[in-house]
């Protein structure tokens, strides 16, 4: 696979207010162990092996187990994660999908169990930027670094 474009290169102005939105969630107070899974859920759900890979290695520096981010592809069979971690998968991948259903009332209702509204209006942008850098990334086939020989 080859890049199609350096989207940076070509609307630099709107890549920068992408990236000043990024920076408010990054510091909208939200955990930085859960946005990190946050993203790696959203970026797997739409098959971004740029975000994936980022995002898990971000992750591995930030302290996160080998064991839990294998496992957040499979979050909803394994003991390893929190309630409110729980929660924000779950609202990860109803607003990811958001064209299959929507987010349900019965949703909304259980995620308000675990995170205040504030909290909410934020996870759910977090959400949106980094569906956001899926779309970037997949349209135009960012690719992530290589960091051992590849497959055969």
């Amino acid at each position: 696979m080859k890049q199609r474009l350096e989207y940076f290169a070509k609307a630099p102005e709107l890549m920068q207010a992408v990236l000043a939105l990024n920076k408010a969630v990054q510091e909208s107070g939200l955990e930085m162990s859960l946005l990190h899974l946050i993203k790696l859920r959203a970026s797997q759900i739409n098959g971004c092996s740029y975000c994936v890979d980022m995002h898990s290695r971000e992750a591995r520096e930030d302290g996160e187990s080998e064991q839990r981010l294998y496992l957040v592809a499979a979050w909803k069979e394994s003991p390893l994660f929190s309630e409110r971690e729980r929660a924000a998968f779950a609202w990860v991948e109803a607003v990811t999908l958001i064209s299959s259903g929507g987010v349900p009332d019965e949703l909304y209702a259980a995620t308000l169990k675990h995170f205040s509204e504030d909290e909410l209006v934020k996870l759910t942008v977090a959400v949106a930027i980094i569906n956001t850098w899926n779309r970037l990334s997949v349209s135009f086939h960012s690719i992530h670094p290589v960091r051992t020989v590849a497959a055969t």
